[in-house]
């Protein structure tokens, strides 16, 4: 089964980015746009880690206000 996991992207309140993931319990938050996307593809593999599948895309959809 070929997965993509798409994170919704927002600025944070009080600075940086939060994102969250459309149909899966993933957050994730940076101060800065690269710490970001490590801070998905961490969390994309913690919450798969013991899963029978694993998105072969994660795509990051950045929404302005």
């Amino acid at each position: 089964m070929d997965m993509e996991l798409i994170f919704e992207v927002r600025d944070a309140e009080e600075g940086g980015y939060c994102a969250h993931a459309l149909g899966h319990p993933i957050f994730t938050e940076a101060d800065k746009w690269e710490e970001l996307r490590a801070n998905v593809l961490e969390a994309t593999a913690l919450h798969f880690e013991d899963g029978p599948a694993y998105p072969r895309l994660v795509r990051l959809y950045y929404k302005a206000r």
